[in-house]
């Protein structure tokens, strides 16, 4: 039995914030009903690549779910939506603050119908405050956020990370506070709306960037891949190509030293200590790669990895997903499509006493679920769907 089976959650998301965190819900064992509108659905159902028609971006954030198709602009679609949302135990949704409010589903009108009632609203700047009618995507709040003013190299073009940290780190934080609640609702209490911004999200993540500044009083800079407070610690050359390796305390740089047959970066009053290194890493960078310089990747890992120093390749994802562990873990899973082909996910990472969380659904066409989902709460099937069962 998954940790939130018997959980009922009604999900209004689209695209990646919401969808990961009631993915996460769902692989707990949360039963997750995603309402789409009919005509197109979640926007990422048309982003590629496209498996027989359907797409492999939707697949990975919707497993585990039920699909059902509402037109929320139809009043007797609002009204469904009204009846399953208090059927259930949560609501995540990620619509501009004041949506759901004009459609009469908002935390203040059903809260005071089920007081216990979980409300998860997900937004760019949060549901108050001089910026919450703005709108925004992971790339505007990393930028907003301060993540690119400290991502790529020093000197260059703002870059944002590759993968989309602030839609995710959002997933994450809302998901976990639907779990929290959660807790206090089971012990007899109300329920809460959960306010959660990316922007907010974003600055959490950051905690070492935001402390620097609080401590230092100046911003933190871009450092490509090294680490403002630690050395050796980033991507290093070798012969034919960099790997990374994190030498990250005095013991550990002694190794390395000695792993280059050169124990006189060991005395050098330079590196005598992690801040020492860090303020020299430049000069220390230099100095390490020309030592590297005649050694491969391969050789370099092997040789400080054997010796206990963290080092690693710097992997493509077609090589990490390859890797051994991954596949020890059990993570990379095949899945069914609606349109009958097959394909790969990385499932979730967790794993509890020593299992991984199941697949138990497949990634659902728009609407599959309409019926089954309207008629549990008395609705005729789709041919006469305003009609309830009589009792």
């Amino acid at each position: 039995m998954l940790p939130l089976q018997g959980v009922k959650v009604i999900e209004f998301c689209q695209v990646a914030a919401g969808p990961f965190c009631g993915m996460l819900l769902a692989d707990m064992g949360a039963d997750v009903i995603k309402v789409e509108h009919p005509e197109g659905g979640d926007s990422l159902r048309q982003w590629p690549p496209l498996n027989q028609g359907f797409s492999e971006n939707f697949a990975s954030l919707n497993r585990n779910k039920r699909s059902i198709a509402l037109n929320l602009k139809d009043e007797q679609d609002v009204k469904r939506a009204r009846e399953l949302i208090l059927s259930a135990d949560v609501v995540i949704e990620n619509n501009r603050p004041g949506v759901m409010r004009r459609l009469g589903l908002d935390y203040e009108t059903l809260s005071a119908v089920k007081p216990a009632l979980i409300y998860c609203s997900i937004s760019a700047y949060g549901q108050s405050g001089p910026r919450s009618q703005e709108g925004g995507f992971d790339l505007t709040m990393q930028a907003m956020s301060g993540i690119m003013s400290v991502t790529g190299e020093p000197g260059g073009a703002p870059v944002k990370c590759g993968v989309p940290l602030s839609d995710f780190a959002a997933g994450l934080y809302a998901a976990f506070g639907v779990s929290a609640v959660l807790n206090k609702v089971r012990a007899g209490q109300r329920g809460e709306h959960i306010d959660v911004s990316m922007l907010g999200a974003s600055l959490g993540i950051a905690a070492l960037q935001t402390s620097e500044y609080f401590g230092k009083g100046s911003d933190p800079q871009k450092l490509g891949s090294a680490h403002p407070r630690n050395a050796p610690y980033q991507a290093f050359r070798a012969r034919d190509g960099y790997f990374a390796m994190a030498a990250g305390n005095d013991n550990l740089w002694r190794i390395t030293c000695a792993q280059i047959q050169r124990p006189d970066l060991a005395q050098d009053p330079r590196f005598g200590s992690t801040s020492l290194r860090a303020a020299n890493q430049a000069v220390l960078k230099d100095i390490l790669e020309a030592e590297f310089a005649d050694l491969t990747c391969e050789e370099l890992i092997s040789r400080f990895a054997g010796a206990g120093v963290p080092c690693t390749p710097i992997n493509t994802y077609s090589q990490v997903l390859a890797d051994p562990q991954v596949k020890a873990m059990e993570w990379v899973q095949e899945i069914d499509l609606p349109t009958g082909g097959r394909t790969r996910t990385f499932a979730s990472p967790l794993r509890l006493t020593g299992r991984g969380l199941p697949i138990y659904r497949s990634p659902p066409a728009l609407g599959a679920d309409t019926d089954d989902v309207l008629s549990s709460l008395g609705y005729t099937p789709a041919a006469a769907p305003a009609e309830k069962v009589s009792a």
